[in-house]
């Protein structure tokens, strides 16, 4: 019997209904700007849930529960071998019900051999007649012979750029992409905290204002599940220290907030992540101190549950996602910045396995920082250190665990920005320069595509 689809996460119905359109993994990979082995992952996450062996029967349950029409289906040649690219076992290459003692056959040609034969006496004559008249046209016209083109170097590609400036300047806000539009909500500026939901888009370099945030925070964290945006707690006063414990959700089809469950603790300044359609949160401050905690929401029970404590109790740090882990990068303790990194497992916190390990730690101590991934890398601008020098912006590769400074002009002394990743591009709004609040609004396109031509030659 077949799971419902509600208990598909939002990602893993987009990769099913592009499995559904006969997409292999590296277009599935290439589209959704994340690693193959990701879609893997997803992949094994699917066939369990839906009792599928093969990606045509994940096909038809795509059809079955209305995620695309029976006429958009392009089902798989060789099943074996698209099965085979989720990194199934061959145990797993049996339908329900079958024995994977029964080896499976190749299946018959229905066309008889003497219709192939024929073919094969077709194409060697076109052979034949072809290189005749090769040679004819090779004694006419001599054959000329050009170098291949220079590939272009990726240097000159212009990869940041200024764009319009968010209309009200503050720091510490909530950012969120859905449905290519990005949208900024809270913060704190001149006039205090703001609840204020500015959404840009990139297609025509706007912003528009929508409905404000009934209770607003700063310090605060939001995410995209299911086409609402998730935003909980924060800090509500800007004369004090205490967070909230509120959760407020904003549907933004229909410009409408509502109430979720309230967090177990107030927190504010923490880490925050959506992974297979629940929130993560993790560390930030209760109002007395910096916090270990870890709790997980699930919007489908509106309830939260309190998961293995991180190994360092922080705040103001990150937390970015990547092949099904989450990392939780920086932050502060004791009045310090922590160059600590540590890598948790949503999979195996389970009471059993080992929640959380230890990952490459930080060239150098911040937080408050900008932090967003694209295609398996993560990207850290800005935040605050202990020396007073510039900070310069991060990417960290959990491939091979090493940290690189890349190129991108930042203001001096930038921090508490709002920052996220939104197709190949990476957007980073707001906070506070030299310690005053920001306007500025920059984009860096952080995976590019280089086109090398290809010269023919004249007959």
């Amino acid at each position: 019997m077949t799971n419902e689809p509600g208990e598909l996460s939002e990602r893993e119905l987009e990769i099913l209904r592009l499995v559904a359109t006969g997409a292999s993994n590296k277009d599935i990979a290439r589209q959704l700007f994340i690693s193959s082995n990701t879609v893997k992952v997803h992949l094994r996450n699917i066939f369990s849930k839906i009792s599928a062996a093969s990606r045509t029967e994940a096909a038809m349950y795509a059809v079955r529960i209305g995620l695309v029409e029976g006429r958009a289906v392009q089902l798989p040649a060789d099943d074996n071998s698209s099965r085979f690219e989720t990194g199934l076992q061959s145990t797993d290459l049996t339908s329900p019900g079958q024995s994977s003692a029964i080896p499976t056959q190749p299946p018959r040609s229905l066309i008889p051999r003497w219709v192939w034969l024929l073919v094969a006496v077709a194409l060697i004559s076109l052979v034949g007649i072809g290189l005749a008249l090769a040679r004819g046209t090779t004694a006419q016209n001599p054959p000329t012979f050009t170098s291949p083109p220079p590939v272009p170097t990726p240097t000159n590609i212009p990869r940041w750029k200024e764009l319009t400036a968010i209309p009200t300047a503050r720091s510490g806000l909530a950012m969120v992409a859905y449905e290519n539009q990005i949208y900024a909500i809270g913060g704190i500026n001149i006039d205090g905290i703001t609840g204020k939901v500015e959404r840009y888009d990139p297609q025509t370099n706007t912003w528009t204002e929508l409905s404000p945030k009934p209770n607003p925070v700063t310090d605060a964290r939001a995410a995209v599940i299911s086409g609402l945006i998730y935003l909980p707690g924060g800090r509500s006063a800007a004369d004090s220290q205490q967070p909230t414990d509120l959760l407020e959700i904003y549907n933004p089809r229909l410009d409408q907030w509502s109430h979720g469950a309230r967090l177990p603790n107030p927190l504010s300044g923490y880490a925050m992540l959506a992974s297979e359609g629940r929130l993560y949160v993790f560390g930030g401050w209760d109002g007395k101190d910096y916090q270990d905690s870890v709790y997980m929401y699930d919007p489908i029970e509106d309830t939260w549950q309190a998961r293995t404590p991180m190994p360092t109790a922080r705040g103001f740090c990150g937390a970015a996602g990547s092949s099904g882990l989450i990392y939780v990068i920086g932050g502060i303790a004791d009045g310090q910045p922590l160059d600590t990194i540590e890598v948790y497992s949503p999979v195996r916190d389970n009471g059993t396995d080992t929640a959380w390990e230890t990952g490459t730690p930080l060239p150098e101590g911040r937080y408050s920082m900008g932090i967003a991934g694209v295609a398996d890398l993560i990207y850290l601008v800005g935040g605050i250190a202990a020396s007073e020098q510039n900070l310069e912006p991060l990417e960290f590769s959990p491939v091979t665990h090493d940290w690189h400074t890349f190129s991108i002009p930042l203001p001096e002394s930038w921090s508490d920005l709002g920052m996220l990743s939104l197709g190949p591009n990476l957007y980073m709004i707001g906070g506070q320069i030299q310690g005053l609040f920001s306007s500025l609004h920059l984009s860096y396109q952080a995976i590019y595509t280089v086109t090398i031509p290809i010269v023919q030659d004249n007959p």
